[in-house]
């Protein structure tokens, strides 16, 4: 009798370990958030070094690091719009020593463009950590286009449908999507042409080849200075420190043409909560301090640091945004 409830009871166990259960894990979980990190965390950048999201990521790692108290190992992992590196985040070990450096808005962006092709699922391979911060959008245009604001772009849109053309740094960038949520709110038709990057897309811009565009205030701001472009709007609820004199889109009439480039660090689904609450807390704490904020600020991020649901969240009206705009406009890669 002994040696029969004995050998049920072991057996109960190995079932439980073998499936992963809550209740057998949870002890080791939480030993395992105990000791962590006890060794260097690689946090990988889904694009080459030099872009935006690697110097950012370069100040989230290293002020991550001091706080948690661990190295945190800097990887680049560029290739297929941030999808390679994506998909090198969502299929490691799920232990918090191999965490995402993600431009949220782009992944969003092309989990949906990209949706069947892609080696990860955004929503069930990852889970964010927390949101690092945003970078704000602005609407600019070549002087030679007479209008100074946004109905008067979209006036002079509708009295040359198809006739005006706006400029992005790519097929799925996050410049591409805030000016065709503005054609689909304004009504109108301008013509996309995509460019490989932020620099040709600007500088055609600037020659007069494309009439308008929607960029990151960091690639735009010397231009608007300088003269070279014209600045319609802000696409952030309130003016920003960068272009205090530039009206938002809001002031404007259009409320919900609201964009910018978010960006936060995930995890393979399945890290335990207790490391995912460590590793935000840092983040939070770290995010939290003037002169990180102030390095953020150098680069045109505005620091706006969540919990892990509250990341959540804005992950999932994110992806909701961007899926309503796409199929509204039937929008592709191409």
């Amino acid at each position: 009798m002994f040696m029969t409830r004995f050998n049920r009871r072991a057996a109960s166990m190995a079932t439980c370990l073998l499936l992963g259960s809550p209740l057998a894990l949870a002890p080791f979980a939480g030993a395992h958030a105990e000791t962590y990190p006890d060794q260097p965390i690689r946090l990988i950048i889904p694009y080459p070094p030099g872009g935006a999201t690697d110097v950012i990521g370069r100040i989230v790692g290293k002020n991550l690091g001091d706080q948690i108290g661990g190295q945190v190992v800097i990887e680049n992992r560029g290739g297929a719009g941030g999808n390679i590196g994506a998909g090198e985040v969502a299929k490691a070990r799920p232990d918090g020593y191999t965490l995402l450096m993600g431009a949220l808005t782009s992944h969003s962006v092309m989990s949906i463009l990209e949706k069947g092709k892609l080696s990860y699922d955004l929503q069930k391979d990852l889970t964010p950590v927390g949101v690092v911060g945003s970078v704000p959008l602005v609407a600019v245009a070549n002087p030679s286009l007479k209008v100074t604001t946004l109905p008067e772009l979209a006036d002079n849109a509708k009295k040359n449908p198809g006739k005006l053309n706006f400029a992005s740094s790519g097929a799925g960038a996050p410049q591409r999507m805030a000016m065709e949520l503005f054609k689909q709110i304004a009504g109108v038709n301008i013509v996309h042409v995509a460019y490989r990057g932020s620099g040709p897309a600007m500088t055609d811009l600037v020659g007069g080849q494309v009439e308008v565009m929607t960029e990151t205030v960091p690639a735009a701001i010397s231009f608007i200075k300088s003269g070279q472009l014209r600045p319609l709007a802000v696409l952030t609820p309130e003016r920003i420190s960068m272009l205090p004199d530039i009206p938002t889109a809001k002031e404007q009439g259009y409320d919900n043409y609201n964009v910018s480039s978010l960006f936060g660090v995930m995890a393979p689904a399945g890290t335990p909560k207790a490391v995912l609450d460590k590793v935000n807390a840092a983040l939070t704490t770290a995010l939290a301090k003037d002169e990180v904020k102030k390095q953020l600020l150098e680069q045109g991020v505005y620091a706006d640091p969540l919990s892990i649901d509250a990341s959540a969240e804005r992950l999932k009206a994110e992806i909701a945004l961007w899926d309503k705009v796409i199929k509204d406009g039937k929008i592709t890669t191409r």
